[in-house]
């Protein structure tokens, strides 16, 4: 099996503005899962979004990168609301993983200790990991990995939480070269997400958004 890729429509982690119309230029393409931040669209907006991805067939995502206890339970609230499959991010609490689990989305928390905005990864691999494995035990389906976050060891953190844990893993954040695809691959995640790199063209020069996404997702599949 090879990873996944999530096409984030986000841009210096926020949504960009003319997300659906860059969704609706890509929307033919395999790429089954797609997603975007809670910051950057009105709710209504975000609603069609949604439906216009799910309407073609895709699995959603929201990324919540707030930390406070009361933002991440709004934004559980939101990825219902709008009608998400998962929402990725948040640190974890009872209370988002209890709202979530009532209302059958699949969460995906941050493991590790998460500073600042944009945000930074902290503690030893070693310490994410066990981090991670505890969330695993409290029943989250999966986990958030801002590895490229990370102070200083990225592919070390990757390695060790996709080897220790048995749920689905997503490498989150500066995954923006084919050396970086590679080292997914390698890696073997469940997941991982790119958004910034294609806004900033980092796969096909002066290319558009949609032949950015073709571009890393061919080459995934070799």
């Amino acid at each position: 099996m090879i990873p996944n890729l999530i096409v984030m429509l986000t841009n210096n982690d926020e949504t960009v503005s003319n997300a659906l119309e860059v969704f609706k230029s890509c929307a033919d393409l395999p790429v089954k899962f797609w997603g975007f931040k809670d910051i950057g669209l009105p709710k209504t907006e975000m609603k069609s979004l949604v439906e216009n991805m799910r309407s073609v067939g895709k699995e959603t995502f929201l990324e919540i990168v707030s930390l406070s206890e009361s933002e991440c339970l709004d934004g559980a609230k939101l990825a219902v609301e709008c009608g998400f499959d998962y929402l990725m991010g948040t640190v974890y609490f009872e209370s988002v993983f209890l709202y979530l689990k009532k209302n059958r989305k699949a969460y995906f928390p941050f493991c590790g200790r998460i500073e600042g905005h944009p945000s930074i990864l902290k503690g030893t691999p070693e310490e994410i990991t066990e981090d991670a494995y505890v969330l695993q035990q409290k029943g989250v389906q999966g986990v958030d990995v801002l590895a490229y976050r990370h102070e200083s060891d990225a592919e070390k953190v990757s390695e060790l939480i996709v080897e220790r844990l048995d749920i689905p893993v997503v490498i989150a954040g500066s995954i923006s070269s084919f050396d970086r695809i590679d080292v997914m691959k390698r890696i073997n995640p469940w997941a991982f997400t790119i958004g910034t790199a294609y806004f900033d063209k980092k796969f096909v020069k002066n290319g558009t958004f949609r032949e950015q996404v073709i571009a890393s997702y061919d080459y995934l599949q070799k």
